[in-house]
């Protein structure tokens, strides 16, 4: 395994500029996820690592090695892409084996490497069938072995669970993350998909318009987010955002809650909220309305635990409140995040 190093790397299309001066490291042995948008660059990144694409500015290390012009043969790296990209004329074994036989392996090498890969991601006992004849997570973990065979240094995914089934998405992300945690090797995996995100990086880059927008955990990414695009973009249902006169106060759907359910000690902003219609989701309900004194008129949305005993009626003005602790500060003109989660702004209020 290695460490990846980006450096002021960017990547231009004609006029259009895919990828903007982005600087980022892949810790070794870490999962690095890039999230965000299509069209964001975030696949572009993750071709410009594998030498797919040449990029048009800054260099990326791979270990010690400066890899920018290296052929992709050359980086010892393993990418698994969303089709998989099986040989349906193969067998699994075959599929799994193909990498080792262009390198000219031994026989005795490639069984040995096979079988303990296919072992690994547990289809050794589905070696013998087609692509056909396997199910969308069999295909994926296929994919896996085959990757896995080369030894690389680094493991590169773009959106391998995306086509598999909302149920079956999530055993594969678990899998996966555990197939990660056992081989040690340094992963940087794209997706869109904020869960995912939030399920397997050790660390999250959060991208934009080409450029990173905030680096961090998923933990810091979700409770700390940088700017107000990353306020909105992580997060279902999104930070709820209220402008000021001088600044936008934000807020988590979970934060915002009636007031008589915290405690009178707790330090809360006291928040009117006219009440517009409540969706049931099993063990959630989102409430979604207006905000009234001492904010302007916004929508946003509340999430309550569906076993909260309290049942609000659409049209009705409500007493919420959030805690100043969960209240998070943003520059008006910028997005940026400014001051801290207990510094109130001096005129928030409208008017």
């Amino acid at each position: 395994m290695a460490q990846v190093e980006i450096r002021h790397i960017s990547k231009q299309f004609g006029d259009y500029r895919a990828v903007d001066d982005v600087n980022l490291t892949a810790a070794n042995g870490k999962f690095l996820v890039l999230l965000g948008p299509s069209g964001c660059g975030k696949t572009t990144l993750l071709r410009m690592i594998a030498g797919l694409e040449r990029p048009t500015a800054g260099d990326i290390l791979i270990g010690e090695r400066n890899a920018t012009r290296l052929h992709p043969k050359d980086r010892n790296v393993a990418m698994v892409f969303q089709n998989y990209a099986l040989y349906p004329h193969l067998t699994i074994f075959e599929n799994i084996a193909f990498p080792l036989r262009v390198r000219g392996a031994p026989a005795a090498v490639v069984e040995k490497k096979v079988k303990w890969a296919s072992s690994l991601v547990g289809i050794d006992h589905l070696l013998a069938r087609k692509p056909r004849q396997m199910s969308g997570g069999e295909r994926q973990r296929t994919a896996l072995a085959r990757s896995l065979v080369r030894d690389p240094d680094v493991f590169l995914l773009d959106e391998p669970l995306s086509n598999l089934d909302a149920k079956l998405r999530n055993s594969a992300r678990e899998e996966l993350r555990q197939f990660q945690e056992r081989v040690g090797l340094t992963s940087i995996y794209v997706t869109h998909d904020q869960v995912e995100a939030m399920g397997l990086g050790d660390m999250i880059v959060v991208m934009h318009g080409g450029r990173v927008r905030q680096v961090g955990t998923p933990e810091d990414i979700y409770l700390y987010p940088a700017n107000t695009f990353v306020a909105h973009f992580i997060g279902s249902p999104p930070m709820n955002l209220v402008e000021g006169d001088d600044r936008i106060l934000g807020f988590r759907p979970e934060s915002f809650m009636p007031k008589t359910f915290f405690a009178a000690t707790d330090a809360v902003m006291p928040i009117d909220f006219t009440v517009q219609r409540v969706e049931y989701l099993g063990g959630d309900r989102l409430l979604y309305g207006t905000t009234r004194a001492p904010l302007q008129e916004t929508r946003v949305i509340a999430r309550l635990p569906a076993n909260m005993v309290y049942s609000p009626e659409a049209g009705s003005t409500e007493a919420f409140a959030v805690r100043d602790q969960d209240l998070r500060y943003f520059d008006k003109n910028s997005g940026e995040a400014i001051g801290t989660a207990a510094e109130r702004p001096r005129r928030l209020a409208h008017g």
